[in-house]
């Protein structure tokens, strides 16, 4: 149910007792005694990414209270999307030079200065989040706690030696790198998306454990940059999770610039004679791998037991905190965001709903429900990824019919000229209402062409009206869309 006290502070006659006894207490306990005072908030935030940009001018009357225990921001711009893309596109320049000879011109990367990339990155990203937090301490109805957040009880939090309490509380504490069991690693050590950006130079020879988005992004990068890249993947494809065809050609595109073991199951780790020695098998085969970092990619998992929610009560389903369609808790006054409800993990979708959560504490009135359909995701490897709605082998799982349309990027002018041979747009369609059910691009500027493909399946429209119903730029990298679209009318 919406709160039915509205808007605003609660009861002025609470907030002001709470505030004076706090103020009194400061001064008649002293440091030590204080600490143990609690606070009331009207709304506390937990987790500095998405969850900061909650705090709209709807709240500038609130008392509010954000918690970070690590680096102001949250992980996209400190240690995901951002950095990571400014990473990849360095190595996407190393990559055209390789292929230019294709083109008639005769390119070479004279060398690679990882600091100066390094520095390139964490100069800009470093000053924003520490500016991001100095902006907030400066309001003066926000204060911001650094540390680990817990519950201690259904809207209480306790950090450190401070216990806070909300009538709001918003959980958007996201995910962290999901470490698997394995013999000897942690004693060995390892990196993680976390860790690796900021290594101090090149590893001659980089293991990755995994074979998602982030182990071949960064397989990527690192490849480019000039390691020599092994990828030990448990699946039988890299990408595993996306439309079959694409995922089989990412791989098989792929596995020309990094050796990719696929259907490898890793036993141990260890040091030997400074080197790391990664022990695994591929179909009972065993085998034995040299390196000199291990980079651990193998997926992201919720931080929901770390904050001791079921102190709170919070309902939680395999470590994401269950949430309705207005994205409140089970415990009334608690709600969740991001990364720790949304496998989908994306950034795109913790915005919105960090959007949605403000407006319906704001406004208890006129609740809105989340809306993130459809939700495309892009991988920023090489060649490119995007996706949007059903894979073709989810369609034959649930025995729905459909019709393919497919382009390669080849088969268009703009194409031709980039001399591109590996990447394709593929639509499916529902052949009754023509509707597009799913759509999956491979090759360059997937991120950027699969955009009308989207609205098209937002807003109800056809594969012809999409193919037929406006002009495409020619000969524009476009093209590949409506010629894909094209081939399902025909």
């Amino acid at each position: 149910m919406a709160d039915p006290t509205g808007p605003g502070r609660p009861p002025d006659s609470d907030a002001q007792r709470t505030n004076a006894c706090c103020s009194q207490g400061r001064e008649r306990l002293g440091a030590d005694r204080y600490a143990a005072a609690v606070e009331h908030y009207d709304l506390v935030i937990v987790g500095t990414g998405s969850g900061n940009s909650i705090i709209t001018p709807d709240f500038d009357d609130w008392k509010i209270a954000i918690v970070e225990k690590g680096v102001f921001g949250g992980t996209c711009l400190n240690r995901g999307c951002i950095p990571s893309k400014m990473f990849v596109y360095a190595a996407d320049v190393v990559v055209q030079a390789r292929e230019a000879a294709a083109l008639g011109l005769d390119l070479t990367v004279d060398g690679v200065r990882w600091p100066d990339i390094v520095e390139r990155v964490f100069s800009r990203i470093d000053p924003i989040a520490q500016g991001g937090e100095d902006y907030r301490e400066g309001l003066d109805h926000v204060t911001v706690y650094r540390g680990h957040a817990r519950f201690t009880g259904p809207k209480t939090l306790s950090i450190g030696t401070e216990e806070i309490t909300g009538k709001h509380i918003v959980v958007a504490t996201g995910a962290t790198p999901f470490i698997p069991h394995v013999n000897g690693l942690e004693h060995a050590g390892y990196l993680t998306s976390d860790t690796i950006m900021r290594l101090p130079e090149v590893p001659r020879r980089l293991a990755v454990i995994g074979g998602g988005y982030i182990a071949s992004e960064m397989a990527h990068v690192f490849e480019a940059m000039g390691a020599e890249v092994t990828m030990l993947v448990r699946g039988a494809r890299l990408l595993r999770e996306e439309d079959e065809e694409l995922s089989a050609r990412f791989t098989e595109v792929f596995s020309r610039r990094c050796r990719v073991e696929l259907g490898a199951s890793v036993d141990s780790v260890h040091r030997s004679d400074g080197e790391l020695c990664i022990e695994y098998s591929v179909g009972g085969d065993r085998r034995e791998l040299r390196a000199d970092e291990v980079l651990v990619a193998t997926g992201r998992t919720p931080t929901t037991e770390s904050l001791d929610v079921f102190k709170a009560g919070i309902e939680y389903h395999e470590g994401y905190i269950t949430t309705d369609e207005y994205l409140r808790t089970n415990v009334p006054g608690v709600w969740a965001l991001g990364d720790v409800t949304n496998p989908a993990q994306l950034k795109h979708t913790a915005n919105a709903e960090a959007r949605t959560v403000a407006h319906n504490i704001a406004h208890p009135e006129a609740l809105r429900a989340v809306d993130l359909w459809p939700t495309p995701h892009a991988v920023f490897s090489n060649p490119q990824v995007a996706s949007v709605g059903c894979t073709e082998q989810e369609l034959r799982g649930d025995e729905r019919p459909y019709l393919v349309g497919r382009c390669d990027h080849g088969a268009t002018a703009y194409g031709w000229a980039m001399e591109d041979t590996t990447g394709f747009c593929k639509v499916l369609v529902d052949p009754e209402t023509r509707l597009v059910l799913g759509a999956h691009i491979i090759g360059p500027q997937a991120a950027t062409l699969i955009h009308q493909l989207i609205q098209g399946m937002k807003f109800g429209q056809t594969a012809e009206e999409l193919a037929r119903g406006f002009l495409y730029v020619h000969p524009a990298m476009s093209e590949v869309v409506e010629n894909a679209l094209l081939d399902v009318s025909r």
